[in-house]
């Protein structure tokens, strides 16, 4: 069960990584990741009564689970997702799920240090194939499906923002699952996790006449494009905590970012990079399933 929901919130963080590709090229970071958050905010609010209504015991309020998911939020969304669009913007989507499939190594170091989970070595194996498969899979410098050649300028702010979202990433999935284990409220936590991100974005958020005049004269389109990212991170948020509650912290944050998965076939089969289908990143694919196979059998 933990990895078919660690599967189902990867698909989601999947979609908002292509979806974002769109979306920067609409409407600047700077207002679309208020309309981000805003969405972050709205779609959990509007489906939590329902998932309180399915539930037998009552509800009830932890201060310590609010707190852990309210830090999860700024790590994880105010600057793990705020630095992955910066990464998409600068090196692309093929690169930047790239990156944001080596935050699992953050989230084993805090796992271990914050939530004193030691994995055996059939699982440090395993986590082991998955890594050297992603590696495998990604696009070659330079090539199409990197997307274009990048500036020595740009593959610096590229790695910086790269590395800021996965350490954010990481760190943030670590405190959501800390939440869920005394708190299991994997919508409401990400409804917390949204308003604290939130907040810190209003209050970083110097030039407010330039984020209004963006937002005025913002393409529609664009505006429905961070909308989209917005439903389908919250989806990928609430799946991920589920997926934490039936495995361990770092396995389950190893399957969410196995995003290559659904990165790259995209962009073969619709964005029509066909110099990504080659022997090596079918070698990779083969190797992240089969470990991600072999974890779910254990």
């Amino acid at each position: 069960m933990g990895v078919t929901l660690a599967l189902a919130s990867m698909v989601f963080f999947s979609a908002n990584i292509l979806i974002t590709r769109y979306a920067v090229a609409r409407l600047s970071v700077d207002a679309g990741f208020f309309v981000v958050l805003a969405a972050n905010i709205l779609f959990p609010a509007i489906i939590f009564p329902f998932e309180l209504a399915t539930r037998v015991a009552p509800w009830a309020w932890d201060w310590r689970g609010a707190g852990l998911f309210a830090l999860g939020g700024v790590f994880g969304t105010f600057l793990g997702r705020r630095f992955l669009f910066d990464t998409v913007r600068v090196l692309g989507p093929s690169r930047a799920s790239v990156f944001h499939s080596t935050a699992p190594a953050f989230a084993l170091l805090g796992a271990w240090l914050l939530a004193d989970e030691r994995l055996g070595l059939y699982e440090i194996s395993l986590m082991a194939v998955v890594w050297l498969g992603l590696w495998f899979a990604q696009p070659r410098a330079g090539s199409a499906a990197g997307g274009s050649r990048l500036t020595p300028a740009n593959a610096r702010k590229g790695m910086l923002t790269g590395l800021l979202a996965v350490a954010g990433f990481g760190f943030g999935s670590v405190l959501r699952g800390l939440g869920m284990r005394g708190w299991e409220e994997a919508v409401f936590g990400a409804l917390l996790g949204s308003v604290a991100a939130f907040a810190c974005q209003v209050a970083a958020t110097r030039d407010w006449r330039k984020i209004g005049a963006q937002l005025h004269g913002a393409d529609h389109i664009g505006v429905w494009l961070y909308v989209g990212c917005g439903v389908t991170t919250s989806l990928g948020a609430i799946f991920m905590a589920l997926a934490m509650k039936h495995m361990e912290i770092a396995l389950a944050v190893l399957v969410v970012h196995t995003t290559p998965l659904v990165i790259f076939p995209v962009s073969v089969l619709i964005l029509k990079n066909r110099e990504e289908l080659t022997p090596r990143t079918l070698l990779g694919a083969v190797l992240v399933l089969s470990g991600i196979a072999l974890l779910a059998l254990r």
